[in-house]
């Protein structure tokens, strides 16, 4: 019999920010808050292709220098990256993470081989103002038996994360959890 959650690789972080044009100018002390070993889903799907792939580009050297897993959305590959995010896996060693809002979504990225379920929005998010979240125990109902571990995403922060650990949630990723306080604003690095 199959366990209800198994655990996931060692390389596969609990911890995660996710990337998008919102974070501004944050976007380099947020990687500077990341406990090495975390990770890291690149968004930023309005910034201009060229942007994108400078932005990108800096963000690879921080990770590599932080040891953080860099995980790309979007259609098109990037050098540095460590994996894919809801798309079809480019290279057989590459992570790939799934977003999962339903549980169809769940079904389907397992079907797809996804490595870890992002299962969102768990509580009201800034991301998305106004969607309805899915609450504790719909978020777990989402990933309930399923053999992929998944990451509570929506209002999440470590308190949170304390609390849905024995829902199953393998980790937990956000944005806002990740902004920097004052002294970490002082040490950002410009791009």
């Amino acid at each position: 019999m199959r366990p209800r959650h198994p655990a996931p690789p060692k390389t596969l972080p609990r911890l995660w920010l996710m990337t998008d044009e919102r974070v501004g100018t944050e976007l380099f002390a947020m990687l500077e808050a990341l406990p090495a070993g975390a990770g890291i889903i690149f968004r930023h799907y309005a910034t201009p292709p060229a942007e994108r792939r400078a932005l990108f580009a800096a963000i690879a050297a921080i990770a590599r220098r932080r040891r953080l897993v860099l995980i790309r959305a979007g259609k098109t590959r990037m050098p540095g990256e460590d994996g894919v995010h809801g798309a079809a896996r480019l290279h057989g060693s590459a992570i790939r993470t799934w977003p999962a809002h339903t549980r169809s979504e769940a079904l389907a990225g397992r079907r797809a081989g996804a490595d870890l379920l992002l299962v969102s929005p768990v509580f009201a998010t800034r991301s998305h103002p106004g969607k309805k979240p899915l609450g504790p125990l719909r978020a777990a109902a989402i990933m309930q038996g399923l053999d992929v571990p998944a990451v509570a995403l929506g209002g999440m922060q470590a308190r949170r994360h304390r609390r849905l650990a024995n829902l199953g949630f393998y980790g937990w990723a956000a944005i806002d959890a990740w902004r920097p306080t004052r002294d970490q604003k002082r040490k950002a690095v410009p791009i």
